[in-house]
């Protein structure tokens, strides 16, 4: 279904896509910034919102915390706002102080994207990102396909270049499986099948480390209550005020994460390209959007900062490559301390 859900100062129309059936997992997902807006479940004989929303284009547009958004064409953090390629320097828009973050000041998440084609479980949707925009090198041609079944919602992420050009796509949705959103999303239960995290210096850049969880804060190795403790409790939890860090998924997980309510009533499970997860417990989102709710982020991507650290996966794509990523929510509901679908 297709419906308006706005005008843009410059005329162009916003449309949102709803997608899925009255009985399963419905999604409505916006063409401006390809945003996954709502995110909906049957849980109790009730529809409960599973991701954090506004209603109204005007406060997308205001938007600084990218609530929902396709991030990119970079995610997360580059530091200083430029890599070296080939050997030559590539300068992008510095938008968190000194640093680049989630594609610039107009990443793809502020972009009108294009419907290639809508149904009543999937759609496609086309954004081309030309050369120079936020100053990266090559055009981008990127396609999107959300694909609803209904318990599951499958993302795939692909792109090509004309040259070469870092890429890292992933979603930005603030997640809260409680029954009411303003319940505080700490609450939650979280599991990351990782032995390791990314430690991060000033201004959130990785030091290039990779260091075990074990024995720290950062295990979620089994699953626990994701409320981090007090910040000088970790010189990691101070610089960030919480948790705001990758984890790099073991070579064995079997998913990206676990995000389990407060009340175990529902899990999400969730499967990505990896290597990387990045997750923020929330903790600065009510200065930006007081009444918006509480909510946490948990993002499958590639690992940040990789253009600048050699010993990360490659982030490059280049001429004659495709971009790939997957990411997929799969709902579980809890029934006596048993899962089922």
């Amino acid at each position: 279904m297709l419906r308006s859900f706005g005008t843009l100062e410059d005329g162009q129309r916003v449309d949102a896509i709803a997608l899925g059936r009255a009985h399963g997992l419905q999604v409505e997902v916006l063409t401006y910034g390809a945003i996954l807006r709502r995110l909906t479940y049957p849980v109790a004989e009730s529809r409960r919102d599973l991701v954090l929303h506004f209603e109204r284009l005007e406060d997308y547009q205001r938007d600084r915390a990218y609530v929902g958004s396709l991030v990119g064409r970079f995610g997360n953090r580059i530091a200083g706002a430029k890599f070296t390629c080939d050997g030559r320097e590539h300068r992008l828009t510095a938008n968190e102080g000194a640093n680049h973050l989630h594609g610039g000041l107009l990443g793809f998440g502020k972009r009108v994207w294009r419907i290639v084609g809508a149904d009543e479980q999937r759609a496609t949707l086309a954004y081309r990102s030309p050369a120079g925009e936020e100053g990266y090198p090559g055009t981008l041609e990127v396609t999107l396909t959300l694909l609803v079944a209904d318990h599951s919602l499958s993302i795939t992420l692909v792109a090509h270049t004309d040259a070469p050009t870092p890429v890292n796509l992933t979603y930005h949705p603030y997640f809260n499986l409680a029954a009411d959103p303003h319940t505080d999303a700490t609450k939650q239960l979280l599991r990351i099948p990782a032995d390791h995290y990314l430690p991060v210096q000033r201004g959130l850049i990785p030091t290039g480390e990779l260091a075990p969880v074990e024995n720290t804060t950062f295990d979620f190795r089994q699953a626990r209550r994701l409320a981090p403790p007090e910040p000088d409790s970790h010189p990691q939890l101070a610089g960030a005020g919480g948790y705001d860090h990758c984890w790099v998924l073991s070579r064995d997980a079997d998913c990206a994460c676990e995000l389990t309510s407060p009340t175990r009533d529902l899990t999400l499970k969730m499967l990505g390209s990896g290597p990387g997860l990045q997750f923020y417990n929330g903790q600065f989102l009510h200065r930006a959007h007081p009444g918006l709710g509480s909510g946490v982020i948990l993002e499958p991507q590639g690992l940040p900062n990789a253009p600048n650290e050699p010993g990360f996966p490659n982030s490059i794509l280049r001429p004659g490559e495709e971009y790939r990523a997957n990411i997929e929510y799969r709902m579980v509901r809890q029934a006596s301390g048993e899962s089922r679908q």
